[in-house]
Parts: structure tokens; C-alpha cells; sequence
């Protein structure tokens, strides 16, 4: 469900739930849990990695479909807090965008520091609109503080999934290379930035990113049940299960 892979100093988290790394309950509190060791335990930096070909699909809709208001709203916490973990991180981590990352990949990456994405027909976006989502403040920022506030506006209102060539246009991601060379990438960055002095950038960066650990700051804070009242529309969920109903097709 999760590789910790040791390379030195950096701990790459691999996201290893087939066949498309769906972000399930369990997924998303093993992946809290790993991170918080893993800084516990020294590292200096963090990599978040997925398949080739696909870094997740996102929220794992199908086993939310049916399920209660207490039990939506443990999922909903548990993804919030592994944004928060990202969000409030003492030291930097990249994200490996191995393939395709539709909503919640795609939001996990944005609070990682930087962004190397597999260069071909993969897409990434925030499609929660066009399943019949609501996007709340919370993420919206992240978006808009990477690719500025009009792109945000544009991308979030349609849903938009866009290819890695424009990710990279407008700077959803930073860099494009081979699908089997996104985490040799992605390791090359992170340790060009460890190799400078270790006090001026973790403080320089810590400043940069404080509207991000901010926002973060308390996860019980964030506006949870208004966006669990939205999940549970009559409209959403009938988007929702006409998507699940459509996967379970193609399964």
C-alpha cells in the first residue's frame, strides 16, 4: 500500500495501492503515520512517488458511496490531514508525478515543494467539479500560490484535467522528463536544494510557505461539514454514483 524506499538522507513515500493508487482511508493514515516517522527519524527530505503511469486517481469515491455522514467525514479528515502534513512540513518534499493525477494526486502535490511530472499523454487537474464537487477555500489557495489566481480561477471552475506539456505552461508543474526518470529527477532536485546551507534555507522556506502552514495550522479548523453537506446533495451524489457506476463498467 506504501513503499518506504531509503535513499540516504531523502525517505521516498511510494504510493503502492493497485490498480490505480486510489487514496483510501487506510492509505491516507499510513501515509500520515510513515511521514511523521520519517521525520522523527532524521530526514532531511521527502519524496512522494507513485506507478508508472499512474500517481493516484485520487479519492477512493467508491468506498465512500453508501457510507454514513460520521464515516464520510472520518475520510474527509483524513485527507485534509495528509494535506496538512505536506502543508506543515519542517523540511521539503517533492512530488514524483509518475502519470496521470486527477483530484486528490493532484492536490497532494500541491503542497509538496516542487513538482517533476512524467512527460506523454498523462493529465493532471482538479476535476472535483465536473463529478459534482465543490472545491473549498482551503485547496483553492494552494492552486492559485502555484499558478497564480486567474489560471486557478480557470482550471478549478471547468474541472480542467490538462496534459503535462500544459502543466508545465502554466506551471502546475515544474518540470517534464521520461516517465522512468520522474523520481531520478526529482531526487536530483531535492538534494541540489539540501546541499545548500542547511539554517538559510529551511528558515527562507518556512517564511515562503507560511500562508500554506497557516491555512493548515488546524485541521479541525477548516471548513469540513460545510463541504461533507455538499457531498451529500442529492445532485452530487447522483453524479457520484453515475461515476462509480461507470468504473465498476470498465472493471
Amino acid at each position: 500500500m506504501l513503499n518506504v524506499i531509503r535513499h540516504e538522507a531523502i525517505v521516498e513515500l511510494n504510493l503502492a495501492r493497485p490498480p490505480v493508487n486510489a487514496l483510501s482511508l487506510e492509505l491516507l493514515d499510513t501515509l500520515c503515520l510513515t511521514f511523521d516517522q520519517a521525520v522523527a527519524d532524521g530526514a532531511r527530505g521527502v519524496l512522494l512517488s507513485g506507478a508508472q503511469g499512474m500517481f493516484s486517481a485520487g479519492v477512493d469515491v467508491p468506498s465512500l458511496i453508501g457510507s454514513d455522514r460520521s464515516q464520510v467525514r472520518t475520510y474527509w479528515r483524513a485527507f485534509f490531514s495528509a494535506c496538512a502534513r505536506l502543508a506543515n512540513s519542517p523540511i521539503p518534499v517533492v512530488a514524483a508525478i509518475t502519470g496521470h493525477s486527477p483530484a486528490g494526486g493532484a492536490v497532494l502535490s500541491l503542497f509538496c515543494d516542487y513538482r517533476v511530472m512524467a512527460n506523454g499523454p498523462f493529465r493532471i487537474g482538479l476535476n472535483e467539479v465536473q463529478v459534482g464537487l465543490s472545491v473549498p477555500e482551503c485547496i483553492q489557495m494552494a492552486l492559485r500560490r502555484v499558478v497564480g489566481p486567474y489560471r486557478a480561477e480557470r482550471l478549478l471552475i471547468a474541472g480542467a484535467m490538462i496534459d503535462s506539456e500544459q502543466a508545465l505552461g502554466c506551471g502546475f508543474v515544474d518540470e517534464l522528463t521520461g516517465v522512468d526518470q520522474v523520481v531520478p529527477r526529482a531526487l536530483h532536485w531535492l538534494n541540489e536544494l539540501l546541499a545548500l546551507p542547511s539554517h538559510a534555507m529551511l528558515t527562507t522556506r518556512a517564511i515562503a510557505r507560511a500562508d500554506l502552514s497557516t491555512a493548515y495550522a488546524d485541521v479541525d479548523a477548516l471548513p469540513l461539514d460545510d463541504f461533507i453537506d455538499g457531498f451529500f446533495r442529492d445532485d452530487t451524489q447522483a453524479v457520484l454514483q453515475a461515476l462509480v457506476a461507470r468504473l465498476k463498467s470498465k472493471g
